[in-house]
């Protein structure tokens, strides 16, 4: 049951980042989760921030590393199962209800952007959610 709060906690914070244009305002807890989930996707693919910081507004360069890192974020949430797709109905039900609104749309709508690889899948369904959210995608 334990695991179960931590993926909602998660999904819920990688969803509010996507749909707010910035980090500020958070609470401590949540500010010290995304620095983790950031540091541990920036040393596992090497990404460079600079490339991350030009996908938030929304330039995404067709680099491998960003495509992994995309990718850590999203099996670090358990967003995205072994096989690369991305449960879709699984992060509705785990969103709460004031963000369900507003993501169950994009979410439905981009399903999982499949491309060459597991990485490229999540890289490809950003850029779906970016189309669609525009100045609401944030990338964490």
């Amino acid at each position: 049951m334990l695991q179960f709060g931590l993926v909602r906690f998660c999904v819920s914070v990688y969803c509010l980042f996507l749909m707010s244009s910035s980090v500020e305002g958070l609470s401590e807890e949540m500010q010290e989760l995304v620095n983790m989930l950031h540091t541990n996707c920036i040393e596992e693919t090497g990404v460079a921030e600079g490339t991350i910081e030009d996908a938030r507004n929304l330039n995404f360069a067709e680099d491998e590393k960003l495509k992994c890192y995309m990718r850590c974020l999203m099996i670090q949430m358990a967003t995205m199962d072994d096989d690369g797709i991305i449960d879709v109905d699984a992060t509705i039900a785990l969103l709460p209800d004031e963000m369900k609104t507003v993501f169950s749309g994009p979410l439905k709508t981009c399903g999982t952007k499949v491309g060459a690889n597991h990485c490229d899948n999540a890289f490809q369904t950003n850029k779906c959610w970016a189309d669609i959210l525009k100045t609401d995608y944030y990338l964490i």
